[in-house]
């Protein structure tokens, strides 16, 4: 039996504040949430969000990036800043579209484009 991909995996401070950032801010649904465990969807992707110590969690700069498709990247990038995430530079016009680079609470980077 080959290995099949079960969710993406990222340590919190305050899980419940991480699950309301990704809910608001991106529209995730949230299946399961507790104060040290949450389970969130967005299509076929799930977020698993785990507690940890605060000594613990990732330092900025050495996180792993999540990528996210948009419909406003401006309106998101709103949304997203007032839930405590940080622009991490100004919004791209690209050939491509809109990208911005963004840092969650706990220092995540989301990485957000808005299609041309």
């Amino acid at each position: 039996m080959a290995a099949s991909f079960r969710w993406i995996l990222q340590m919190h401070k305050d899980v419940p504040r991480a699950a309301r950032f990704y809910k608001e801010g991106l529209d995730f649904s949230i299946d399961v949430c507790t104060l040290r465990w949450a389970e969130l969807q967005s299509g076929p992707l799930k977020l698993a969000l785990l507690q940890s110590p605060s000594e613990t969690v990732m330092q900025k700069g050495h996180s792993s990036l999540l990528s996210f498709t948009v419909t406003d990247i401006s309106n998101t990038v709103s949304k997203l800043m007032a839930l405590g995430a940080e622009l991490d530079g100004p919004i791209k016009h690209e050939v491509h579209g809109k990208v911005a680079a963004m840092r969650c609470m706990d220092g995540h980077m989301l990485g957000l484009h808005e299609p041309a």
